[in-house]
């Protein structure tokens, strides 16, 4: 059992979403923006958050807020830059576009915990989630070279990786909906009030 000192949470809340024209953590879910609930799945679990985002305007949750190390680079500079700035070696990443997460499908990464993997992904209806994991602090080194190289693709990032996935059981699937477009907004707002 890992102690919430050990961990910190990651969001990475990059930039404008081309699909749908405005930043994803401030979408409102029953009138509350989608970072948020990603903040509230983290906070009982974790000892600190740490906001990747070059937008001001997440200040206003109070969290520590970091920028990008690299611009438009995507995922993979995200990870790298909540690592640099984490002091502890365990570090859940989110990104803030899953706004139905909960703690107890992270508890579920945290109690995966152990001594050889470094990245502990959740994979849901078949699909593994880079952007619902834990990352270890040594990745960093990995991941600073594959952007070097321009590599933006975290899949390809967490090849190079130690990795598992936690298989999520059929009834918690609906918890890591991420939105990407207006439909799929819809299709969550459908699944929160159900």
């Amino acid at each position: 059992m890992k102690d919430k000192r050990d961990i910190t949470g990651i969001i990475l809340a990059g930039g404008k979403s081309s699909r749908m024209g405005t930043d994803k953590g401030f979408l409102l879910l029953n009138d509350k923006p989608f970072v948020q609930y990603s903040i509230d799945a983290l906070k009982p679990l974790v000892s600190e958050i740490i906001v990747v985002s070059d937008n001001l305007d997440y200040d206003v949750f109070g969290l520590k807020r970091v920028k990008d190390i690299k611009k438009h680079a995507g995922p993979v500079a995200g990870v790298c830059s909540g690592l640099e700035s984490s002091s502890t070696e365990y570090n859940l990443v989110l990104s803030c576009d899953i706004p139905l997460i909960t703690s107890k499908i992270l508890q579920k990464l945290i109690d995966n915990i152990d001594d050889i993997s470094q990245v502990i992904q959740v994979e849901s209806n078949g699909k593994s989630m880079p952007l619902i994991a834990i990352y270890k602090k040594e990745v960093i080194n990995t991941f600073k070279s594959l952007l070097k190289n321009d590599e933006r693709r975290l899949r390809v990032a967490i090849k190079s990786c130690i990795s598992k996935n936690i298989v999520l059981e059929k009834e918690h699937e609906v918890c890591t909906m991420n939105v990407n477009t207006k439909n799929e907004l819809k299709v969550v707002e459908h699944a929160y009030k159900h």
